[in-house]
């Protein structure tokens, strides 16, 4: 239950922060996906996702 609450706050803050994230490289890993549909731009960032959800247990156990 935990890495799933992990996995959900790193995919709003990764949302949330996503025009600074790209200036570094992440929504461009291999594993972010972007689709266009009926006129819009769908960006779902699995693997971006995934290394701010490492990041954030990484400052958790310091911590």
């Amino acid at each position: 239950m935990r890495w799933l609450l992990i996995f959900l706050l790193s995919f709003v803050v990764f949302n949330g922060l996503s025009v600074w994230l790209r200036r570094i490289g992440l929504g461009r890993l291999p594993g972010d996906f972007s689709v266009r549909w009926r006129g819009r731009d769908i960006h779902v960032p699995l693997a971006s996702s995934l290394v701010l959800s490492v990041l954030a247990m990484l400052i958790g156990l310091m911590v």
